[in-house]
């Protein structure tokens, strides 16, 4: 908020909740390309493995391209109901390498197991009501 208050000098708590997802989301799409050798194990098996690793570049891509769209006026609702849709997608995805304790940034199978979804699960809940909340049901400034 002090962020915005800085720059419009005003506060805007859309504004600051728009922001915060495009930063998380940045943050987050670095793993696509920084752990990708995790980031592949976390790719069901019935996937080919040529097309593993142009799928984790692709959700990169798509998390920076929704970073991007939720701080863009004009296509902020359509990114935010894409986000939605994508955070959804990937909920399958955070279980399957649960279940097999993938450990990302180690890419291999030392990972935390399964009590690690108490917290993943209400943390993409979260991050879904966020997306939900800044993106499509308050998107333009008061």
């Amino acid at each position: 908020m002090l962020f915005t208050y800085a720059f419009q000098q005003r506060e805007d708590l859309y504004f600051s909740g728009r922001l915060a997802l495009c930063v998380m989301l940045l943050f987050t799409s670095l793993a696509h390309f920084v752990f990708i050798k995790g980031m592949i194990l976390m790719v069901p098996p019935f996937i080919p493995n040529p097309i593993k690793k142009l799928i984790v570049i692709i959700t990169g891509l798509i998390e920076i391209a929704g970073a991007a769209g939720i701080m863009i006026y004009e296509t902020r609702i359509t990114a935010g109901y894409l986000l939605v849709v994508f955070l959804i997608a990937m909920l399958p995805a955070n279980v399957y390498a649960t279940q097999r304790r993938v450990n990302m940034e180690e890419g291999d199978f030392s990972g935390p197991g399964m009590y690690y979804l108490i917290f993943r699960i209400p943390m993409q809940l979260f991050l879904l009501f966020w997306t939900y909340y800044f993106a499509i049901a308050h998107p333009y400034p008061h």
